[in-house]
């Protein structure tokens, strides 16, 4: 295997790094560096060019798993955080608000993937869903608290964890970012943008390891040693490069919110149409 064909796993993971957590869709920009880059290689095939991408999301994960370490301990019991700026009464985040949080996507994506998979994975279908999901943003900038009840993840309660479970259910739609429509839905039920945004993260780890690892199972046979060093440097540029963004984005997101980044969805939305029609 080249150089060129390792340069392009790691620019791949790169651009999976940088947006799988982003609000901005990582959909929407896999599509584009697919005719880009997939589809010029010749030992990948769909099923193959389909694992790599499910092996690069592993390493976005694994990211998420290093930065929120404490936390994760915290809720499997195998280690008590200190710090948990709780409100009156309440006793931190617990593993039941992450459960609660994740039923209703959880049950919708068993119930509609076949469909889901065969009839929303287009690219007329990713523009909508950036573009709604843009306006979401923006309204949650809009109209979301100014002085936010919730300003810490200790703070959630469970029905404002059930709440925005509800609204991640809109992810199920590709293009629309379960970090750009859980972060809105969290921001318009009363939290901050940074409480929110914690709680999307860790809603992400076992929902989207979950899928990733049956995905992974499926497609097993279609690992090879030739493809070997295409996945190893892809799954090793995404988690770098997610755990740079992820730190960036939570010290930022209480400061710049979410309008930039939903301008950004709209640009790009503009940018797929030109290229595509």
């Amino acid at each position: 295997m080249d150089f060129l064909t390792i340069l392009k796993a790691i620019i791949l993971g790169i651009v999976e790094g940088l947006t799988e957590f982003a609000p901005v869709s990582s959909t929407g920009h896999m599509i584009i560096v697919d005719d880009m880059w997939l589809q010029s290689e010749q030992f990948l095939t769909k099923y193959v060019a389909n694992t790599f991408k499910i092996v690069i999301q592993l390493g976005s994960i694994l990211a998420v798993v290093v930065v929120f370490r404490e936390r994760f301990y915290d809720l499997l019991g195998l280690k008590k955080l200190e710090d948990k700026k709780t409100a009156e009464g309440k006793k931190g985040l617990k593993l039941t608000h992450v459960i609660v949080g994740l039923i209703p996507a959880g049950v919708l994506g068993v119930l509609f993937e076949d469909y889901i998979d065969e009839y929303l994975f287009s690219l007329e279908t990713v523009l909508i869903g950036l573009v709604v999901g843009a306006f979401l943003m923006i309204a949650a900038d809009l109209f979301g608290s100014k002085e936010p009840k919730t300003e810490s993840i200790d703070q959630i309660t469970y029905k404002q964890a059930l709440s925005v479970g509800l609204i991640q259910c809109l992810s199920l739609w590709p293009g629309f970012s379960r970090s750009g429509s859980t972060i809105s839905g969290g921001v318009l039920l009363g939290m901050s943008h940074r409480a929110a945004a914690d709680f999307t993260f860790i809603m992400a780890v076992p929902i989207m390891a979950g899928a990733s690892f049956l995905s992974l199972l499926k497609n097993w046979q279609y690992f090879s040693i030739e493809a070997l060093p295409f996945f190893a440097a892809g799954f090793i540029s995404a988690f770098i490069f997610a755990l740079v963004s992820i730190r960036f984005f939570l010290k930022l997101i209480n400061k710049i919110k979410l309008m930039p980044f939903a301008i950004y969805r709209i640009v790009l939305a503009g940018a797929i149409y030109f290229l595509y029609f």
